[in-house]
């Protein structure tokens, strides 16, 4: 570990695993942002050393699919390091595949299992930013709409882009994608 005092700003550098990380603490106490992946350790200490299992098992799940994304992404000529926008995808895919088991579950009369199920989409949840209701969808579709210049069918592309590119985690966008449709017609 290696640190820095200057005038204004402390900054700690730490070489783990072929990573850096650095944190910048001010003097008036200021914290910048932690990532999201920085809040997914924290987590994951805090549930072991509180010895909440499921919570723990959730959290390692998480940690697996995104160690997952970054052995995928060596093989291309991606960099390796997932950022938070990657990892906010990895997690609303993991939240859709959950509510498929919970549904298949319910219907199967398996309930312990769907109880399961819901209690890990509490847990990835809470990672992901406020999901938008459905009147605020509707102003987002109008106003990527008219910021993609969008007037037929053929302009979708442009304005789901626009749509990802602002609210990724903050709406289905399987669901989204009929309404923009049916908007654009």
């Amino acid at each position: 570990m290696l640190k820095y005092n200057g005038l204004r700003k402390l900054v700690v550098v730490v070489l783990r695993r072929d990573h850096l990380y650095c944190a910048r603490h001010c003097h008036h106490g200021e914290n910048l942002a932690m990532s999201l992946r920085d809040r997914l350790q924290t987590a994951l200490k805090e549930a072991m050393k509180a010895k909440e299992a499921e919570r723990l098992s959730t959290l390692r799940l998480i940690n697996a699919a995104i160690k997952d994304r970054e052995i995928a992404a060596r093989g291309e000529s991606t960099p390796l390091e997932v950022n938070d926008a990657d990892i906010m995808a990895i997690l609303g895919k993991m939240v859709k595949q959950r509510n498929e088991s919970a549904r298949a579950y319910e219907e199967g009369g398996r309930l312990e299992l769907a109880e399961k199920e819901l209690n890990e989409i509490k847990v990835i949840e809470e990672f992901l930013p406020r999901q938008l209701t459905g009147d605020e969808i509707e102003a987002a579709i109008v106003a990527a709409i008219a910021e993609a210049g969008a007037g037929s069918i053929r302009d979708m592309g442009k304005v789901m882009a626009v749509l990802k590119g602002k609210y990724t985690g903050q709406m289905d966008f399987g669901a989204v994608g009929p309404a923009v449709k049916a908007r654009l017609s």
